[in-house]
C-alpha cells in the first residue's frame, strides 16, 4: 500500500523535479546556457525558484518554476477561482519552452498541489504541445505516451484529460486550439478522486513524460531548415501562445490575483513575438494552412488513423 505523502513530501518531491528537469534540459540543448536561479518570497507567504535558460543553442527562452505558497486571498479571488475557503497553501512546478527554430514545437507542462483553509486537498495539472508546424507522427507518439501515462492510473484518465485539454487550450476568439493539445486536469480531490497516494502517483508520472520526451523531440528537430517564412509564422504563432496565457489560462490569473511574483508567472510569454494589423490567412495547401487545419478540437491522435470526432 501507498503511504500517503505529506504536504512536506509533494513539496520536496516538486523541488527536486525541478532541479532534474533542468539538468535534462541543459544536457538536451548542448550549448553554454544554464538556467539561472531567481529566488523570490512572497510578501502574504511562501516563495519560491524561478529558474530561466536563455539564448541556448536549441532553446531561445525556457523557464521552469518551481513555488510553495500560503496566504489568505481575497473574497473576490476565492470565488472567481472557486475556492472552498480563501486560506490556501499551494506548490507546484510549471515550465514553458520556446525554442529558437520554429520546427521544434513550443512546449508547457504544470503539475500542482492545493490545500484550503477547510482541509479540502486536490491535484492539478497537464502537458500541451504547440508546433510551430504539425507534424503528425510527432503528435501522436506526444498522445501516446501521454496515454501509456494516464492507463497506469486509470483506464479513463487520457479521454477525460485530452478532451479537457481540448476545451482550455482554446481560444475561443480565433477559434483554434493553441497547439496539438495533450492533456489537462484540475481538482482531483483527495477522498473523492482517489487518495493522496494514488493522486500524487499519477502527478509524478505525468511530470516524468516531460524531460525524455521533450529532449528527444529537440534533438530530432532542431537542425531542421528554416528561413524567413518560417520565421514569420513563427512570429504569428508565438502572438496566438501569449493571448492565451494573458486572457485564458488560470495559472496566470492564480498568480496574478494572489500577489504572486510578476516576473515569475510571466515568464511563460515568449521571448520575441508581434502583432500585425489583419495579416493574411496562409495560402490554400500550404505548410501552415496544413497546421491550421489541425488547430481544432477533436483530434483522436491514438487511434490507428487519425479522425475528427463528429
Amino acid at each position: 500500500m501507498l503511504t500517503s505523502p505529506s504536504r512536506a513530501d509533494i513539496t520536496a518531491w516538486l523541488q527536486d523535479f525541478q532541479t532534474r528537469l533542468c539538468q535534462q534540459l541543459e544536457a538536451a540543448d548542448g550549448g553554454n546556457a544554464r538556467f539561472g536561479q531567481d529566488d523570490w518570497q512572497r510578501p502574504g507567504g511562501g516563495g519560491g525558484h524561478s529558474r530561466v535558460l536563455e539564448h541556448g543553442r536549441i532553446l531561445e527562452k525556457g523557464g521552469v518554476g518551481f513555488s510553495a505558497v500560503e496566504g489568505t486571498m481575497s473574497e473576490a479571488a476565492a470565488r472567481q477561482l472557486h475556492m472552498p475557503d480563501p486560506h490556501f497553501y499551494a506548490t507546484g512546478v510549471s515550465v514553458v519552452l520556446h525554442p529558437r527554430s520554429p520546427r521544434v514545437p513550443i512546449i508547457h507542462m504544470n503539475v500542482r498541489y492545493f490545500e484550503a483553509g477547510n482541509g479540502e486537498a486536490w491535484f492539478g495539472g497537464g502537458i500541451d504541445l504547440t508546433p510551430i508546424y504539425v507534424d503528425e507522427a510527432q503528435a501522436r507518439r506526444f498522445h501516446q505516451q501521454l496515454k501509456a501515462a494516464c492507463d497506469q492510473h486509470d483506464p479513463t484518465y487520457y479521454a477525460r484529460f485530452h478532451q479537457w485539454a481540448d476545451d482550455y487550450f482554446y481560444l475561443p476568439h480565433r477559434q483554434e486550439t493553441r497547439g496539438v493539445g495533450g492533456i489537462f486536469f484540475d481538482r482531483l480531490t483527495v477522498g473523492k478522486d482517489g487518495t493522496a497516494a494514488e493522486l500524487f502517483s499519477f502527478i509524478q508520472d505525468v511530470a516524468e513524460v516531460f524531460g525524455p520526451f521533450y529532449s528527444q523531440l529537440m534533438l530530432e528537430n532542431y537542425a531542421l531548415p528554416f528561413g524567413e517564412r518560417e520565421e514569420a509564422w513563427q512570429t504569428l504563432r508565438r502572438n496566438r501562445y501569449a493571448e492565451f496565457n494573458l486572457a485564458f489560462d488560470r495559472g496566470t490569473r492564480f498568480g496574478l490575483e494572489t500577489g504572486g511574483r510578476t516576473e515569475s508567472i510571466l515568464m511563460s510569454l515568449p521571448p520575441r513575438c508581434g502583432w500585425s494589423y489583419n495579416p493574411a490567412p496562409p495560402e490554400p495547401g500550404s505548410p501552415e494552412a496544413a497546421t491550421l487545419a489541425w488547430l481544432r478540437k477533436g483530434v483522436e491522435w491514438v487511434d490507428a488513423e487519425l479522425k475528427i470526432k463528429n
